[in-house]
């Protein structure tokens, strides 16, 4: 089932998500849903967040891009409880980036280029990884909104001083995207 993409302002957006345990109710069709979502959205990453639920579960898909980085054919996999471990500062790479739940912005982001992360995979067995390259970009990203935070958190203030206007028409729901979207309820 497509779930609908909770859009910046949402509060669920800004609260820092929960562990869960095997015994979560329909967690298997929840995760087939994020795909599913995902997929329609043609987006590379969907937290948990994003759909309204306040739990640590993110799925990734960068099979998309199998042609540009090979590396990626079939990569499809979903993240539970993931944490981010350590940041290597060594070396950083700043890329655009956007979000399912920001549409229309893009923006540069400055990010490690390698993390150490912990996760369970769909079976609960656990994972203690340094990942690296497009997918720890990802994996940032992604992570990031299971802490509350969102990537125009990671610009700099004269660049969000110059979204402002774009931000303010997110809130206000004056925006179009090929998907669909959960927005703030109108006052």
């Amino acid at each position: 089932m497509i779930l609908p993409i909770y859009t910046f302002g949402q509060p669920v957006l800004r609260k820092v998500a929960q562990d869960i345990t095997p015994d979560y109710p329909e967690l298997k069709t929840l995760i087939a849903d994020m795909f599913e979502t995902l997929t329609q959205a043609d987006g590379v990453g969907l937290a948990a967040p994003q759909i309204g639920r306040d739990i640590r579960v993110v799925v990734i898909d960068l099979d998309v891009l199998k042609e540009d980085m090979p590396e990626y054919a079939d990569f499809r996999k979903a993240y539970i409880n993931p944490h981010i471990v350590e940041y290597d500062d060594t070396k950083t790479e700043s890329m655009e980036e956007g979000c399912l739940s920001v549409p229309a912005i893009h923006e540069k982001v400055v990010r490690p280029t390698r993390i150490h992360v912990t996760y369970l995979d769909e079976d609960f067995n656990p994972h203690d990884e340094w990942v690296e390259g497009y997918l720890a970009r990802v994996m940032q990203h992604e992570f990031d909104h299971l802490e509350g935070k969102m990537f125009v958190d990671r610009i700099s203030p004269l660049r969000k001083q110059l979204i402002k206007n774009k931000l303010k028409s997110l809130l206000q729901g004056r925006f179009r995207c090929g998907y669909t979207t959960k927005l703030l309820p109108r006052k």
